[in-house]
């Protein structure tokens, strides 16, 4: 019989060891992101994945917030964070830090995600859009590349937290020796 693990047994990090533990060479920038919800997703899936900083861009919605709060669960104390107006002032200032910018979207240029082989030794800021419009022409044309997640549905969109979710997981399996 297989036995879920308790609170306790699954040695979960207090946020000051979180806050002291080694990160991930990766920092989010979301841009325009609308929904607290999804903000407050990205937080948690930051946390999971020892995501080093999230950048809130435009007029994504930064904590304190009850509703980033609701699903964050508290990772919003846990990861560092920065609101900044202007992404393309912050991306200048990520890329003079020697960080890749790359965009999550589909363009006649994007490498499949499945054809991504991030570097041990290289810093990735990964850019994520607006739930409706995706990543702004303006980040695409000042990033180092583009990703896209295949899709082979109708849709062809998945939801900007999902997408997180995806990519992070993607990074970590292929970046982590």
């Amino acid at each position: 019989m297989t036995k879920k693990l308790s609170m306790d047994e699954l040695n979960r990090k207090s946020v000051e060891d979180f806050k002291s533990a080694e990160k991930n060479n990766l920092v989010l920038l979301l841009d325009n992101v609308r929904s607290l919800h999804n903000v407050g997703s990205a937080f948690r899936t930051a946390d999971a994945f020892l995501v080093k900083k999230i950048f809130l861009c435009g007029i994504t919605g930064s904590p304190p917030n009850r509703e980033i709060h609701k699903t964050a669960l508290g990772a919003e104390e846990s990861v560092d964070w920065e609101h900044h107006p202007n992404s393309i002032e912050l991306i200048q200032i990520l890329k003079s830090e020697g960080y890749k910018i790359v965009c999550i979207e589909q363009t006649d240029k994007s490498i499949s995600l499945k054809n991504f082989t991030p570097r041990e030794k290289d810093k990735y800021c990964f850019v994520f859009g607006n739930e409706v419009f995706g990543v702004d022409q303006q980040l695409i044309d000042v990033a180092d590349f583009t990703i896209e997640i295949p899709q082979y549905g109708t849709k062809h969109s998945l939801n900007v937290s999902v997408s997180i979710g995806i990519v992070i997981w993607d990074y970590i399996t292929k970046a982590l020796p």
